[in-house]
């Protein structure tokens, strides 16, 4: 995008940023659109890699699921799916 390095772009408030939006064409409005999507995409994907990498808070809850697999007092995705279906 032109003039992204444009100093005036770091101080524009929100409500100036949604008045800009306002003049996008219909096409430049999908392009943003897609572009903010992606970005939320990868800042949860990078929240979710944070919270359950070692340290993170789910790390408690990963140990509690290995653990629960170790003394099989879980089942599979599958085996669940499939005694779901049997019961409706």
């Amino acid at each position: 995008m032109p003039g992204v390095a444009d100093a005036s772009l770091k101080i524009m408030t929100l409500e100036a940023i949604q008045e800009a939006i306002k003049h996008l064409s219909e096409e430049e409005r999908r392009k943003l659109a897609g572009w903010f999507e992606s970005m939320e995409e990868a800042a949860w994907d990078e929240e979710l890699r944070r919270d359950f990498a070692p340290g993170g808070r789910g790390d408690s809850l990963v140990s509690e699921i290995q653990r629960e697999v170790s003394e099989g007092k879980a089942r599979s995705l599958e085996e669940g799916l499939a005694k779901r279906r049997r019961s409706h």
